[in-house]
């Protein structure tokens, strides 16, 4: 069964890639000609560092594509997550809720602030928060104090809940906030995936206290490597500006900075790429979701696996395809992942989640993460490359 399910699954993806002779990577960025204009306009004029008209332009794009007040561009998406928690006022002995199941980025932000990453659970469907199995778990662990919850087996005050939306499919917030309105939590989405996604018509990074995003090489859009904090938060917001720029004060020349910031600026010569990107979001969405119901056709007559679908209430991106295994199996996931990678195909499984890692291993989680162990074992995610759809169409 093992053998034969990682034949079927490789020789489709072979078939329905048939024209591509060359290494087919996951992901890869769509560039043109206005991306290679504004780029080249930077370095004509000497402006590629962080000052310059392109960063402007950049948040002002960012902050309508995701509907939020405030955009603050930052040179990666582990710097803009690490704002975030920092403006929470996290520090040692503080816990964030998070799911187990997500990219380490997510974990290490955290960390930086001195607090615990904290894991919970995920739900079957959406991988994202299942709020549910959350509340139950805070009604055994959390009590109500002035300062807030506090973890009854830890000691530690729990402040905040992340929130991740995988693969650009965007978490059942509803709930999610019923519960954290409950127990007095903010909320940090980490939508690094979700540009362009929309939850109940509403957009991802707009659904929380505040949101970081992610513009690397592999996302919807880049800017090579970039990422930004977003928020409608009117204290939030305009702080997250401030402390990512180094929080200086403007002057025409005086070097007076009223806060410990970060310089976890955007060089201008990556807002040039993002600005030119995001004009082309809304082509890269389409196209996306096109490659999702192409491959949901030629996976259909395979027993054993089926693509995962967008939530029934939410537009997503799609960002990154992915099969489901009916059955969590291990060995027979690393069978299909090995065979198509060894033919020129990159396959990679969901990430390791943190509770797994050795050095998260003695963090604070919920005694039953078994849905997040499932998805573990059955998950794979496959191509995604806009420039494929015209492959396989």
């Amino acid at each position: 069964m093992t053998k034969t399910l990682a034949n079927q699954v490789v020789d489709t993806l072979r078939a329905a890639l048939s024209e591509r002779n060359d290494f087919i990577p996951l992901h890869e960025p769509e560039l043109g000609d206005t991306e290679l204009a504004n780029v080249t306009d930077c370095i004509k004029t000497g402006w590629v560092s962080t000052a310059g008209a392109y960063v402007g332009q950049f948040a002002d794009k960012l902050a309508e594509a995701t509907g939020t007040k405030y955009a603050a561009p930052t040179a990666n998406g582990t710097a803009a997550l690490h704002a975030c928690f920092h403006m929470l006022g996290l520090g040692h002995g503080d816990e964030v809720l998070m799911p187990s199941l997500t990219f380490i980025a997510t974990a290490n932000s955290i960390f930086y602030t001195g607090a615990k990453p904290h894991f919970i659970d995920c739900d079957k469907d959406r991988l994202g928060v299942d709020a549910a199995k959350l509340d139950d778990y805070l009604e055994t662990i959390g009590r109500r104090e002035d300062e807030g919850v506090r973890n009854i087996e830890t000691g530690g005050l729990i402040k905040a809940l992340c929130v991740v939306h995988i693969f650009g499919h965007p978490c059942d917030m509803d709930p999610i906030q019923d519960v954290c309105d409950k127990w007095g939590l903010k909320i940090v989405e980490d939508a690094a995936e979700a540009v362009g996604s929309t939850y109940k018509g509403r957009k991802c990074g707009s659904l929380s206290d505040i949101a970081a995003v992610s513009f690397n090489g592999n996302k919807i859009i880049t800017t090579g490597a970039g990422g930004g904090v977003i928020s409608n938060d009117e204290t939030l917001g305009p702080l997250a500006q401030h402390i990512t720029t180094t929080a200086k004060r403007p002057h025409a020349y005086e070097f007076i900075h009223d806060y410990v910031g970060f310089n976890y600026r955007m060089p201008n010569i990556c807002a040039a790429l993002g600005v030119a990107q995001f004009d082309r979001l809304e082509g890269f969405i389409e196209t996306k979701r096109k490659l999702f119901t192409v491959y949901e056709k030629v996976f259909a007559g395979i027993d054993g696996v089926s693509v995962l679908k967008e939530p029934s209430d939410s537009r997503s991106n799609f960002w990154i395809n992915a099969l489901i295994m009916d059955k969590p199996d291990e060995e027979t996931r690393d069978v299909i992942l090995s065979k198509a990678n060894d033919a020129g195909i990159m396959l990679r499984p969901i990430w390791r989640p943190m509770h797994m890692l050795d050095i998260y291993k003695d963090n604070p989680r919920m005694p039953d993460l078994s849905m997040t162990e499932y998805h573990n074992q059955t998950v794979i995610n496959i191509p995604s490359n806009p420039k494929l759809l015209p492959l396989l169409t």
